[in-house]
């Protein structure tokens, strides 16, 4: 048995507290615990006898570490330091929760836990939800703004170093990042520029913190209405104006003061005239300028930069610049003592005169009132020498007169340029001020310090118990004034009416004895002030909070107080020549909203506000500040130093629990302990202890099962009370519920472990028994096959016996009978070779008989065709003479006609006579091309005869080629004994060549695929790069039309004036972005030309294999000589001519159209009427233009032919020149090369006039369709002349002389899938099928696509018409108001989905018929004909794609914000496995809810809104492939949002939640089967959330262990890996912590893996999306236009 005793805390003096074990249960009166110590040690720990305090209880393990410290059971002082100390070392954890305060410890080291991505994922969350973060705080200070309309407040206090500037800056950087800025004028830039530029004159190296700040501030972030960052305000208190001339050992200055020496070679600081900061008097004090790795002059490059982007101008700068220069200089003036009471500088004094040189003062009279002062009586003024003392105490005082001016003049300018003009709705302050400081040297900084934290100390305590209050009576729990330490006695010492403050404003008036007046004060109130015991130059006041006494040296109060500087010294530095400095150091220009008037000199108001002294200052300043943190709501930040060496992540229990006593942390955990700190709502309680709970005990109703529960479990009724909502609990009351929780499922583990033992030995003896059985059953089986064995051998021998014989007789058989085959085949050979010579005889005798009678029987044939053509020639000739006749007597009978129609023959006339120049050109022509031909066959004749020759010659090769064979038969005759010797090492040498060319080819094609790999991640990338252009491209086109609707919205009386520079700021990003978005574009089409190169070798392969297959046909065309393919017989050839033959066929055909034009002006009657001969006539000249212009056609026709034939005839001869080359060139080879080089030539040559062929039938099949177009118009203009020509002519004329048709051709008009509509109908068009279209209606009644395929259908009109203004005003129209309709619907996933689907549907119908052949493939012969004509529309193609990229974008922030809410509490806080997990203890921050109320999210919640969002897809026609990168960019998001919350969520990282992870995560894998999406890449997604939730399950021990988590998690960057081993949390007592050197191992492993150090997934990612093209099967002509959309005014074409 195990017995387990309560563990307790005891003092330590070097630990401050040490964990122990009781070895013996206490008793009342016992005066001595036995306890044991965890180092093993046994010690005797002896009670107080006075107090008889027992020590502290320690806390369960399964609280250790929690995010809050008010969720421990027992707070007190050493379960808090054990918390922080566990979260800080083992869990590098910074941030933990206080109830509302937020304690930081400083980690000394840069963490990655800063980034936007961080801010991302704390943004819009609960408080509670997430681990604690400075984030966290600076969201719920921003929620509360913008929900409660109340001004807030974040205080960072702190000790120096420990990081309350850092925190503070993180807080504005996260105010800057979440709200943006109202007006584009990057004030949220100027926020965060101010740190740098207060950091630089404000910070200094102290021994504590290389960054402290010297001086408080107070920053106001302003918001407007829509809580967006409009301006800033700063408030400073109490500059160290003494470290400006002192510095104490191991400190610095200023840094500025560095900065601007480490910069003193810059060519505009050479007229400073600086050195290094050694050289200075004001800076080398301290013994150390530098910092370790801190670059002075980088960081004065971020001052300078900081101070342009603040408006403060190149002059400004040099102006600041120019006076700390001289303050440096001012610090170097030395002084000689005359005598005890005066002093004199050296003559031309060189710091001196380069301070005055700076200053622009008069050298002489800065030198006289240094050594010199000026005092004043009632009727007299002297002018006294002063001492060298008083004359450096002068100077230093100055030196920070001077500084201090400055500091404000900076900070006033900063002010300004923060300033907006735009109203403060609300605002945000930030406080960053110092926290408690004791030195073993405490002066008048150190108290104005320590009186301000005791002040904000007093209102911090007031707000807690506030906050208790509140919570105490919303849940109607009786309220009981808590006992506390008050420090209204110690702030009374300071500020009451003749406090300290008052007294040292008296001292500096009249001349009194300060600490004599300090003396009556002090012992009125003793408990608060006292005077120490050997010194009465200093008193001594308790600080009640950390009870510690702080003695003040009275030394320097005085001076410090009253600040004064000699009047002399500034009247001389007014009268400095140099306007900047003037306007620097005396117009100091405060901050003010209306214009400050002019005011006259007063000088009695000038000399009261010179008596103001610093003390009076601080005070009115701090009473301001209290005012304002009063009418806020706070949230505070507690800074904690986790030691003084600045060591990275090393913590000094005893420094951190100095500065958790001072901070009030302590007093918090007090307060909260007092009353009831664990509060529990009534469903957590009953998932958390429903193992306490028997059957019968559980009700309907939770509330009344808890509180039955409860009275069984805890007898005491006031260790407990019952609120509305939640059950309150006294400290430790928890710790004894979880402790029976605990034993419950303890003894549960027992019996489950005894019934599992004795299965396991059951199991273990049935498995020994059922193996002795076995064991005797193969015993007796191999006897019994032993003796089986000898029985077959004896078997076997005889079987042997039997056999040989048989062999014997069987072989001497088989001998003879192979002697007797072979006989009788040489026989029958013998007799079949006779037979087969007489058979081949008998069949050669037939095939020359047959070849003489075809021969016979063709030059029959021939000579009667030759004779049939003959007669059918003459009788051709005799029936064209007498057509001639006839045609002569027609042309005699209409010359009467002629003398009436004289003009109209003339025109006639002139028509023949242009078809008869275009016959003698055709002749000419034709002259030319017999020429031609005649040269051609001269030519032709020559290469025939070089080819006879030629063919000798390779006659006379055959000969000794036969010769050379012979010879060679022999010499293989004798190789084949070297054959054979080599043989055997050409085996190994083709096996070794055939290993290499494998190995080769692997690593080719590893080679091949890995850059593939690549260009294919370059090519997302860059789609990724371009994508995103776009998306800030659409952002920034969107914030003008948002600034455009606002000027236009803008009443004229209150219209701004144009900010010219952020106009041209906007204008020039545009055009950067344009420019970008080019490169883009050819970078991306860079990138896919190269993976295209990538895939050329294949086409290439491909390519030889159909070259191989052609090569069989080519043999035939091979044997052939080229010249006989050109020839006149030749196909070629013949195709020419009868290109030629059609052509004048043709030009006959429109001669004939013209004198049947001519007969049948001629056969009209009554054409002396104007009207009627005017419409002839009409008739007559758009018939004789259109003669015209097909009559060009066919000239220029003919000139291309002839210019085709020469170009024809150019390449022959170059043909033939290259062949007699090549012929040459053979000739000079052997005959075996020679032929194969012929034979080669060949094979070219013939691909090359395939291809050629294949080309011009290309050509042709595209001209084909041209003029079929063409005929289409000219059909249709035809037609409407025919048709106004007979409106013309009167109904009477029509029904009494019918007027014969002209016979010209027209073809009937059909729907060609085209719709028309006016020009003035364009805006109704868009309005009435895009701005006011209801995609729902659409989706469910119409077809998918087909808004697109109306505005497709239109498009093609307007192309078909040739019309480009209208094509690009309907584009521009359509794009401009579907960005319209996104922008006032955009927030509606049905229309953005809708108008995503048939954006790309319409891009495809612009592809599909875009008449390029790569996207004609799919299509029908119709809609081939469909195709656009006139317009090549490639760039609004572009436009369209990139206006899809910007709806898919749109798209994806759509479902991101719809399903951002659901899956936090869908994935991970639900339970969807009841039971699996408990509730642990919570603290004041509550965390939402894992148990399932109204209104939460569940996983179904998420697989609903998965449903819907795929069915809407799907109803709209969306592309299956875009579906399916929507589905996996959803799941990204999901895993994503998943993860990133896990990583910063410490309650959720146990075993249980893995478990859950992983079911939810099945869920969603069984989603996608159903959906048949698993191929979408969407699984791929959730790797990294699979291989988290895996990681919580497994083992982590040991080092087997770790090589199984560093292999299975590599999706996870090492990052994630250690971040999630160090949030692992047990939910119950039996799970065991990660330990440290467990996630070193894993460190250690993975320290070669390389890998993004960021630790959350970028939830905002987007893949790059690609719209593959996607043809419709759809033919326009069948589209019918429903009467619903109200697009009558359209017709069909």
């Amino acid at each position: 048995l195990i017995y387990f005793f309560a563990r307790v805390w005891i003092p330590d003096p070097e630990e401050v507290w040490k964990s122990a074990e009781l070895l013996k249960d206490y008793k009342p009166g016992d005066k001595v615990l036995l306890l044991h110590l965890e180092e093993g040690k046994d010690l005797e720990y002896r009670l107080d006898p006075k107090t008889k305090e027992l020590p502290h209880l320690r806390n369960p393990d399964i609280l250790v570490g929690e995010n809050d410290l008010t969720a421990l059971s027992y707070l007190h002082e050493p379960a808090v330091l054990h918390n922080l100390r566990v979260r800080f070392i083992d869990s590098k954890l910074i941030y933990t929760y206080c109830g509302i305060v937020l304690v930081a410890i400083n980690p000394y080291e840069q963490l990655p836990i800063y980034g936007e991505d961080i801010i991302n994922a704390y943004s819009g969350q609960n408080m509670g939800d997430m681990d604690p973060h400075i984030f966290a705080v600076a969201e719920e200070a921003y929620k509360q703004m913008a929900r409660d309309e109340r001004n807030q407040s974040i205080i960072v206090s702190g000790e120096s170093g420990a990081g309350k500037t850092v925190s503070a800056k993180y807080a504005m950087r996260y105010f800057a990042t979440v709200s943006g800025s109202a007006s584009e004028a990057n004030v949220e830039e100027k926020v965060l520029a101010s740190n740098p530029i207060m950091e630089s004159i404000g910070n200094a190296k102290t021994t504590r913190n290389d960054n402290s700040s010297r001086f408080g501030k107070y920053i106001e972030i302003g918001f407007d209405k829509r809580y967006r960052i409009i301006g800033a305000n700063m408030r400073t208190y109490l500059l160290e104006k003494s470290r400006v001339v002192f510095q104490a050992e191991e400190e610095r200055n200023y840094h500025i003061f560095y900065q601007l020496c480490a910069s003193a070679q810059l060519p505009e600081f050479k007229m400073l005239r600086l050195g290094n900061a050694n050289s200075f008097h004001y800076t080398k004090q301290g013994g150390s300028p530098v910092i370790e790795g801190v670059d002075d002059a980088k960081e004065m490059v971020h001052t300078r930069q900081a101070c342009t982007l603040l408006g403060i101008s190149e002059s400004y700068q040099m102006g600041i610049f120019r006076i700390l220069a001289g303050i440096l200089h001012l610090g170097n003036v030395g002084f000689t003592s005359r005598d005890s009471d005066s002093c004199t500088i050296p003559p031309k004094h060189e710091p001196l005169s380069i301070f005055c040189d700076l200053m622009g003062v008069d050298y002489e009279e800065m030198c006289h009132w240094l050594c010199h002062r000026k005092l004043a009586t009632a009727t007299e003024t002297y002018i006294k020498p002063i001492s060298k003392l008083q004359a450096t105490n002068a100077r230093d005082a100055l030196a920070k007169h001077i500084y201090a001016k400055l500091f404000n003049w900076i900070v006033d300018h900063v002010n300004q340029a923060l300033h907006s003009a735009i109203k403060q709705h609300s605002f945000i302050g930030v406080l960053d001020i110092y926290g408690f400081e004791t030195f073993e040297i405490n002066s008048f900084e150190q108290f104005c310090i320590n009186y301000a934290n005791e002040k904000l100390q007093q209102q911090f305590n007031m707000h807690v118990f506030k906050l208790e209050q509140e919570e105490y009576m919303k849940e109607q729990i009786p309220w009981t004034l808590i006992d506390f330490y008050d420090n209204q006695p110690c702030i009374n010492l300071i500020e009451s009416k003749l406090g300290i403050l008052d007294l040292l404003d008296e001292e500096c008036k009249v001349s009194m004895i300060f600490l004599g007046s300090l003396d009556g004060q002090i012992d009125a109130s003793r408990s608060e002030g006292k005077w120490p015991r050997l010194s009465n130059k200093a008193f001594i006041i308790n600080i009640l909070l950390t009870s510690k006494e702080v003695e003040y040296q009275c030394e320097g109060f005085l001076e410090k107080n009253k600040d004064t500087v000699f009047e002399e010294q500034i009247k001389v530095l007014k009268s400095s020549k140099v306007t900047i400095d003037r306007l620097i150091l005396i117009r100091r220009t405060p901050l003010t909203r209306a214009p400050a008037k002019a005011t006259k000199g007063r000088p009695g108001q000038m000399a009261k506000e010179h008596k103001k002294t610093v003390g009076h200052q601080f005070r009115n300043s701090l009473h301001l500040l209290m005012e304002t943190l009063n009418a806020t709501t706070p949230h505070y930040v507690r800074c904690i130093k986790p030691n003084d060496f600045k060591f990275p992540f090393t913590f000094d229990e005893k420094r951190a629990v100095q500065q958790l006593r001072a901070c009030g942390v302590l007093e918090t955990i007090r307060i909260s302990a007092a009353g009831f700190p664990s509060r529990w709502t009534y469903q957590e309680f009953f998932s958390r202890y429903r193992v306490l709970m028997k059957q019968k005990d559980v009700l309907g109703d939770r509330k009344q099962t808890c509180k039955n529960v409860l009275e069984k479990l805890i007898l005491d009724k006031d260790k407990y009370q019952f609120g509305k909502t939640k059950i309150f609990f006294r400290a430790g009351q928890v710790a004894y519920l979880e402790k029976l929780r605990a034993d419950k499922l303890r003894a549960a583990c027992i019996r489950i472990q005894k019934t599992i033992r004795g299965w396991l030995l059951r199991k273990k003896y049935l498995r020994m028994r059922k193996a002795a059985i076995t064991v005797q059953r193969y015993v007796r089986g191999y006897q019994a096959r032993c003796y089986a064995k000898f029985l077959r051998r004896t078997k076997a021998a005889i079987i042997i016996q039997k056999y040989w014989r048989m062999y014997v007789v069987r072989r001497r058989y088989k001998i003879k009978r192979a002697a007797t085959i072979v006989l009788q085949s040489y026989l029958r050979g013998y007799l079949a070779r006779n037979r087969y010579r007489k058979i081949l005889r008998e069949h050669k005798a037939v095939i020359i008989q047959k070849w003489v009678r075809g021969w016979l029987a063709r030059i029959h044939y021939k000579r009667s065709i030759h004779a049939i053509i003959y007669l059918q020639c003459c009788f051709r000739r005799m029936m064209a003479k007498r057509e001639l006749k006839k045609l002569k007597i027609e042309a005699r009978s209409v010359e009467r006609y002629k003398k009436l129609h004289i003009g109209m023959e003339n025109k006639i006339m002139q028509l023949q006579r242009k078809v008869d120049e275009q016959n003698k050109d055709y002749k000419c022509l034709m002259e030319k091309l017999t020429s031609l031909e005649g040269t051609y066959n001269s030519e032709t004749e020559k290469l025939r005869s070089d080819l006879e020759r030629l063919q000798l010659s390779e006659e006379e090769a055959k000969v000794a080629t036969g010769r050379v064979l012979s010879l060679q038969e022999e010499i293989a005759k004798l190789r084949k004994d070297l054959e054979q010797t080599r043989s055997e090492k050409k085996t190994i040498e083709e096996r070794a060549d055939r290993y290499k060319q494998e190995t080769e080819q692997v690593g080719i094609n590893k080679k091949l695929i890995e850059e593939t790999k690549q260009l294919e991640l370059d090519l997302n990338d860059e789609r990724l790069r371009y994508q995103n252009l776009l998306n800030e491209f659409s952002r920034l086109e969107e914030r003008y039309d948002d600034l455009k609707e606002e000027m236009t919205l803008m009443p004229s009386e209150k219209k701004v004036p144009l900010d010219m520079s952020l106009f041209l700021k906007l204008q020039k990003r545009v055009t950067e972005l344009e420019q970008e978005k080019q490169v883009m574009q050819d970078e991306l089409d860079r990138k896919e030309e190269q993976v295209l190169r990538s895939k050329r070798q294949e086409l290439e392969s491909e390519n030889k294999k159909l070259k191989n297959e052609l090569n069989e046909l080519r043999k035939a065309l091979s044997e052939k000589s080229a010249p006989e393919v050109t020839a006149p017989g030749a196909p070629a050839y013949r195709v020419l001519m009868e290109q030629l033959t059609s052509v004048s066929e043709e030009l006959d055909v429109r001669k004939e159209e013209v004198l049947i034009l001519r007969s049948q002006l001629v056969s009209q009657k009554e054409l002396n009427e104007d009207g009627e001969l005017w419409l002839v006539y009409e008739g007559l000249k758009q018939a004789n233009r259109l003669l015209e212009s097909q009559l060009q056609s066919q000239k220029r026709s003919h000139e291309n032919e002839a210019e085709a034939l020469r170009g024809e005839i150019q390449s022959l001869k170059e043909e033939n020149n290259r062949q007699q080359q090549l012929l040459a060139q053979n000739l000079q080879l052997p005959p075996e090369a020679r032929i194969e080089a012929s034979l080669q030539h060949e094979i070219t040559r013939l691909t090359n006039e395939n291809l050629d062929l294949m080309e011009q039938l290309e050509k042709q099949d595209k001209t084909v369709r041209k003029l079929k177009k063409q005929l289409k118009v000219f059909a249709k203009k035809i037609g409407e002349l025919e048709v106004g020509q007979m409106e013309n002519i009167s109904p009477g004329q029509i029904i009494d002389e019918p007027i014969r048709p002209v016979n010209i051709p027209r073809k009937e008009k059909d729907f060609q899938g085209m719709l028309e509509y006016k020009k003035e109908d364009e805006q109704k068009l868009v309005k009435n099928l895009i701005l006011e279209l209801k995609p729902r209606g659409v989706a469910v009644n119409l077809i998918p696509g087909l808004p697109a395929y109306i505005l497709f259908m239109c498009v093609r009109h307007a192309d078909y018409l040739n019309d480009d203004q209208k094509v690009r005003s309907l584009l521009t129209s359509t794009i401009n108001s579907i960005k319209k309709v996104l922008k006032k619907r955009g927030d509606d996933f049905e229309t953005v989905s809708f108008w995503l689907s048939n954006t790309c549907r319409f891009l495809h119908c612009l592809k599909q018929y875009s008449g390029e052949e790569g996207f004609m493939k799919h299509n029908t012969s119709r809609q081939n004909e469909h195709c656009l004509t006139n317009f090549d529309l490639a760039e609004y193609r572009q436009v369209l794609s990139d206006l899809a990229i910007q709806i898919y974008q749109q798209l994806v922030r759509v479902l991101e914000n719809i399903l951002q809410p659901m899956i936090v509490s869908g994935m991970l806080e639900h339970e969807t496995i009841q039971g699996v997990s408990g509730v642990k203890p919570t603290g004041l921050r509550k965390r939402t809810s894992s148990i399932a109320d109204e209104g939460t999210y569940t996983l179904d919640s998420i697989l609903r809104q998965l449903n819907s969002f795929h069915s809407v897809m799907c109803q709209h026609g969306m592309d299956p492939e875009l579906i399916k990168q929507v589905v996996k960019q959803m799941f990204y998001i999901v895993g994503a949002i998943t993860l990133n919350n896990l990583l910063l969520r410490k309650d959720m990282c146990s075993w249980s939640k893995g478990m859950q992870i992983r079911y939810n995560v099945s869920q969603l894998e069984e989603w996608l089967r159903d959906k048949n999406l698993m191929n979408s890449g969407a699984k791929e997604t959730l790797e990294p959330l699979i291989q988290a939730a895996q990681l919580l399950q497994v083992k982590k021990k040991t080092d087997d262990d770790a090589e199984a988590i560093c292999s299975m998690c590599n999706a996870l960057t090492t990052a994630q890996i250690v971040k999630v081993l160090n949030l692992y949390t047990p939910v119950n007592e039996f799970e065991e912590r990660v330990s440290v050197s467990f996630i070193r191992t894993i460190q250690m492993r993975l320290r070669d893996r390389k890998d993004s150090p960021q630790l959350l997934m970028d939830a905002k990612h987007i893949f790059p999306v690609t719209f593959p093209f996607n043809p419709s099967s759809l033919a326009l002509e069948t589209i019918q236009i429903p009467a619903s959309l109200g697009l009558g005014f359209i017709s069909r074409v």
